[in-house]
């Protein structure tokens, strides 16, 4: 008997793999998966500007990556002594105007050059809902807890986000033609929307990507994040304490599911070697002066070399060295 209704998930036109270079760009969601992906030593750049949520402050952001300019003071405002961006989560800020500038330009000009070169980029819708900031109309990607007053607040339609990203996708295309873009939705309900407009809100980023995949059906997929929450893991135990966020076992199962639907057959095996390395790393030993531990630790250390060898796009030349320093 099946006790529950599984998610499926079809084929997509393209996989990723350790030879891929990807962008993670959109809500905490994005950060969740790009994190596995970073643990698991794929390349990675996650979230150039921090947690973005509405479709039209990603796009925003990617075409401040395809044309980068840096920023200067009069982009920032200041607010109860922390200078902020419009365009930037809270994590650019700082009590210094100099240091929020230097993390912003640091950060656009390393992924703005990334953005030319990688070739999976993975977008990560939370809502609908944008803000604008009245004075000037513009869509604000956080509002920095400044007083409502100062904003109004819309729901995208899905229409309107098609038309933004259709023209974003083919300049994002124009630049980097081998580029292939993997839409989830995520699974985290926005509820001071409340549930009915939670839903509605949902519903036009869900539209607009089905729309955007059926126009590029070859670059385009879909990983169904939101459905997987929301039907196959529709209980409570499954979430965090504030009822609203996946729980660490719901991230490990959506990310169990995406290597299963999307990693490539050896780089999941890759993956799986490189598993019991890093465990045999993080491993506690009881007697760390032992020579069975001494042993196990050169074992790990064959193995890991082996592992940069064979395959020399994978990154760990930290993690080999600090075997080395633990054999000394």
């Amino acid at each position: 008997m099946e006790f529950r209704t599984e998610v499926s998930i079809p084929r997509a036109a393209f996989d990723f793999s350790y030879q891929d270079e990807t962008m993670l760009i959109g809500s905490c969601f994005a950060e969740n998966i790009g994190g596995k992906m970073e643990e698991n030593k794929l390349a990675v750049d996650v979230n150039p500007f921090g947690v973005l949520y509405n479709p039209a402050s990603i796009a925003q952001s990617l075409k401040m990556l395809l044309h980068p300019a840096h920023l200067v003071a009069g982009d920032l405002f200041e607010y109860e002594g922390v200078y902020h961006s419009f365009t930037h989560h809270s994590r650019f800020s700082s009590h210094s105007e100099a240091e929020s500038l230097d993390k912003i330009n640091h950060r656009l000009a390393v992924s703005s050059a990334n953005l030319g070169t990688v070739s999976r980029l993975i977008v990560t819708f939370g809502t609908a809902y944008v803000y604008r900031l009245k004075r000037t109309g513009e869509v604000v990607s956080n509002c920095h807890k400044l007083p409502e007053k100062l904003f109004t607040r819309e729901r995208l339609s899905a229409g309107a986000i098609v038309d933004e990203w259709n023209a974003l996708l083919l300049s994002l295309w124009e630049q980097n033609p081998e580029l292939k873009i993997l839409f989830t939705v995520s699974p985290v309900r926005h509820w001071k929307d409340g549930a009915h407009h939670n839903q509605l809100s949902k519903a036009s980023l869900l539209l607009a990507v089905d729309e955007l995949q059926n126009r590029y059906p070859d670059r385009i997929a879909y990983f169904p994040a939101y459905e997987i929450v929301m039907d196959e893991l529709r209980d409570y135990r499954f979430y965090a304490d504030d009822m609203l966020h996946p729980s660490p076992l719901a991230v490990a199962y959506i990310w169990e599911r995406f290597t299963a639907s999307f990693l490539s057959a050896e780089s999941q095996q890759i993956m799986k070697e490189w598993q019991e390395v890093q465990k045999a790393i993080n491993h506690k030993p009881f007697q760390p002066e032992s020579e069975t531990y001494r042993r196990f630790i050169s074992q790990t250390l064959l193995k890991a070399e082996q592992i940069n060898n064979k395959f020399p796009y994978i990154h760990i030349e930290n993690e080999i060295e600090l075997l080395r320093s633990k054999m000394k």
